[in-house]
């Protein structure tokens, strides 16, 4: 593999996250807190690798534009504004929502879960979008990932 496909890793990562705080969600509407536990420890996890490879990403290529002649432009842009704004602001929620819970404040991060998952979710899977939408036009060609795209994908699995 020639480059690192920072853009398909990264959708991935934000992929498993969704899966993994749904998981949790469901298991902690069951009362089953361990299996929460461990799954909302595993989407922080995610999601911590997810960050150090997209400013990784950022870092080494700079951002990928969507082309300015498709009509799915505005559509983008109003998908990148909120996803942007609320991955930022994921951040301390997140932070503070694992602090309330490490000092077993039930009440309190019950609360701000309640705000937190919805809004981190929506990240994880606007996520995946954004990567669908900027592999679909093929923006990420500029970069030359070899397996950025479903049809990378294939030709890195058929010798």
């Amino acid at each position: 593999m020639e480059h690192f496909p920072f853009p398909l890793v990264n959708a991935s990562l934000n992929g498993l996250s969704a899966v993994l705080l749904t998981a949790a969600y469901v298991c902690i509407r069951q009362r089953r807190v361990r299996s929460h536990r461990a799954l909302m420890l595993g989407a922080l996890g995610v999601s911590t690798v997810f960050l150090v490879s997209y400013l990784t990403g950022h870092a080494i290529h700079g951002a990928t534009r969507f082309p300015n002649q498709s009509p799915w432009r505005m559509v983008y842009l109003m998908i990148l504004a909120s996803h942007t704004i609320l991955a930022v602001a994921t951040v301390p929620l997140v932070i503070l929502a694992l602090r309330l819970a490490l000092r077993r404040r039930w009440a309190s991060h019950h609360r701000l879960a309640t705000w937190t998952l919805p809004i981190w979710v929506y990240v994880s899977v606007t996520g995946v979008i954004i990567y669908l939408m900027l592999a679909g036009t093929g923006a990420y060609s500029a970069h030359s990932f070899p397996l950025t795209s479903i049809d990378g994908i294939m030709a890195g699995l058929v010798p």
